[in-house]
């Protein structure tokens, strides 16, 4: 079975619009958190050969799958090792009340510098989004393959690829038109969406958004129906920051109808 996307003219319920301010205030306070990511104001490449970055404590390089950190002259922290999924989460370490974190993309690693006191941080004004609507919430089905597939996609940050894998489509209908979207493992369980639609670039970042998509696992190994809530559309980090590289839909997850849900364009991105 499968839902209609069609263009919201409901008005939220108390309780509808109530859950979703409670998500949306929990959203914004956990991207200006001390280790969120406004809180990233620097950016550094990791080489094959060891290297120092100037006010970065350590001695930084990668070979293979496996990046390294060793201190110094005059430095007593301990060696570090890191083996990281090439796009999985990274990991922070604190050095001197220094905050890097180290992540792994492509066929290198970089580390990132997070800073509380951030000028994205100090200036932070929210996330717009449009007003939670009922009508945006479409059910779906999931139908997974045979075998989950390796599914590249392009990155914002210039020449970078980003490889992940697929269980399976969603599908829903609009307008009596069959849709049908990529879908990729969720970060804590269910399915994740990377889409555009015909907002954006308009009112919603240019590149992408995501939705997360909660899928039970018996949904998730025989397919079945899930609920895609549109009014949760988020903004990648590439939207609020310069340094991230973040991926790009998959060809194909496009939407040609306005998703008038979730959240729009940040105002600093606007008034550039």
């Amino acid at each position: 079975m499968t839902g209609a996307l069609s263009t919201p003219t409901t008005p939220a319920d108390g309780d509808f619009a109530d859950e979703w301010q409670q998500w949306h205030t929990i959203r914004e306070r956990d991207l200006a958190a001390p280790l969120g990511w406004l809180s990233i104001n620097r950016l550094e490449w990791l080489d094959t050969q060891p290297s120092r970055f100037e006010g970065l404590p350590g001695t930084w390089w990668f070979d293979g799958p496996t990046a390294h950190l060793r201190p110094g002259d005059g430095e007593s922290f301990d060696a570090r090792d890191f083996d990281l999924e090439p796009t999985g989460p990274g990991e922070v370490v604190d050095i001197d009340n220094v905050h890097i974190e180290v992540a792994r993309r492509g066929d290198g690693y970089l580390i990132r510098v997070h800073n509380e006191n951030a000028p994205t941080v100090r200036n932070f004004r929210g996330v717009p989004a449009y007003d939670a609507d009922p009508a945006w919430v479409v059910e779906a089905r999931f139908e997974p393959y045979e075998q989950p597939r390796p599914v590249t996609v392009g990155a914002v940050a210039e020449g970078l690829a980003h490889v992940y894998v697929s269980p399976g489509d969603l599908v829903f209908d609009h307008d009596g038109q069959q849709r049908r979207l990529i879908a990729f493992n969720g970060k804590q369980g269910g399915l994740s969406v990377l889409f555009t639609d015909a907002t954006s670039g308009i009112t919603t970042y240019a590149a992408n958004r995501s939705l997360a998509v909660e899928a039970a696992d018996e949904v998730l190994r025989n397919g079945g129906r899930v609920v895609l809530d549109f009014n949760r559309a988020t903004n990648l980090p590439c939207a609020f920051i310069d340094f991230a590289t973040c991926p790009l839909p998959p060809a194909g997850n496009h939407l040609d109808v306005e998703v008038t849900a979730g959240e729009k364009t940040p105002y600093e991105r606007s008034a550039q």
